[in-house]
C-alpha cells in the first residue's frame, strides 16, 4: 500500500522555537507518524532567533526562485532545511530577510506586537503552499498548527482549490488558545483577497484579527479539527456547533495523544 503523505505546517516546533506546549507535540507527532508508515514533511518559519549553525540549516537551492506578493510587492522566499534531531526527518524553514531576519518572534524588545505580523502570516501561508507546489508532492492530509497557519485552510478552499497538487488534500486545523492576546492591524483582511476566488464572505471570519477570529477562520475552512482542552469560551462554543466536522479532543502535554491523532488521520482519509 502506498504511504500516506502528511504535511505539517507550524510556527513553532521543539527544539527550534518553543512558545507554547504545542511545540512539543509538533516535534513528537511527525516522528510517531513516520515510525508508523506515513511519509512526512514539515514546514515552519525561519525566525531570526533560530540558530542556523547549531541546528545545521542549509539553503535548498533547487527550491529557490519563488516570490510571494504582499501588498503588490514581491518578496523572495528562501527555503532552508535541517534534520530533526532524533529522527530521519527533514524540516523545511521558510525565510525572508524583511519578515524573519529579526531576532524576536512576534514582539519587539518592549513587548510591542510587530505591526507587520499580518504580512508575515500571509507570506508564510502563501509561501508554504507555493513550496509544496515546488516540491511537486501532493499531500493526502495537511495539518495546520497555530494562528500563523490559520489562512491555509481558506487558501486551499479558494485560490488553490483547482490546483492538482492539493486536489485530494484533507485539512486539519488545531484549535488552541495559543497565548495570542493581541490584534493584527485593522485593514489586514483586505490583504487576504489574493485571488478572485476569495470574497468578503470568506475573509469576514478573520476580520477581528484576534486569536479567536483567526482560530474560527482556520476552523471554518478545515475538514477536521484537533481541539486542545483549555479553550476559551468563544472557541468552545464554536467547536460545539461544528457538527459537520470530525473533531478530536487532545491534551497537548501528553504523548499518549499521538496514537489517537494517527487514528484520527486514518478516519479523515477514509471519508
Amino acid at each position: 500500500m502506498e504511504k500516506k503523505r502528511i504535511l505539517i505546517v507550524t510556527h513553532e516546533m521543539d527544539p527550534y522555537i518553543n512558545l507554547t506546549q504545542a511545540a512539543k507535540i509538533a516535534n513528537s507527532l511527525p516522528k510517531y507518524l513516520q515510525d508508523n508508515g506515513m511519509e512526512i514533511r514539515v514546514l515552519m518559519p525561519k525566525f531570526g532567533n533560530i540558530n542556523e549553525r547549531r541546528h545545521r540549516l542549509h539553503e535548498v537551492v533547487r527550491l529557490s526562485g519563488i516570490n510571494v506578493i504582499i501588498n503588490d510587492e514581491d518578496y523572495p522566499l528562501v527555503i532552508k532545511v535541517a534534520s530533526l534531531p532524533g529522527a530521519r526527518l527533514q524540516v523545511y524553514f521558510l525565510d525572508n530577510e524583511d519578515f524573519f531576519k529579526r531576532k524576536n518572534v512576534f514582539e519587539d524588545d518592549d513587548n510591542n506586537f510587530f505591526e507587520d505580523n499580518s504580512d508575515r502570516m500571509i507570506f508564510f501561508c502563501k509561501g508554504a503552499l507555493e513550496t509544496v507546489r515546488k516540491f511537486g508532492w501532493a499531500p493526502d492530509l495537511i495539518h495546520c498548527f497555530g494562528w500563523m497557519t490559520s489562512l491555509i485552510p481558506m487558501f486551499l478552499k479558494t485560490t488553490y482549490k483547482d490546483d492538482p497538487i492539493f486536489a485530494n488534500s484533507k485539512v486539519v486545523y488545531t484549535v488552541s488558545n495559543n497565548y495570542f492576546e493581541n490584534k493584527l492591524k485593522k485593514d489586514f483582511t483586505t490583504q487576504l483577497q489574493i485571488s478572485d476566488n476569495i470574497t468578503k464572505k470568506h475573509v469576514d471570519f478573520f476580520k477581528d484579527g484576534d486569536n479567536t477570529s483567526l482560530n474560527i477562520g482556520g476552523s471554518e475552512f478545515a475538514d477536521a479539527l484537533m481541539v486542545e482542552d483549555d479553550l476559551n469560551e468563544a472557541m468552545s462554543a464554536y467547536v460545539k456547533k461544528a457538527k459537520n466536522k470530525l473533531v478530536l479532543k487532545v491534551n497537548s502535554n501528553e504523548d499518549a495523544s499521538l496514537p489517537l491523532v494517527s487514528d484520527f488521520y486514518k478516519n479523515i482519509l477514509a471519508n
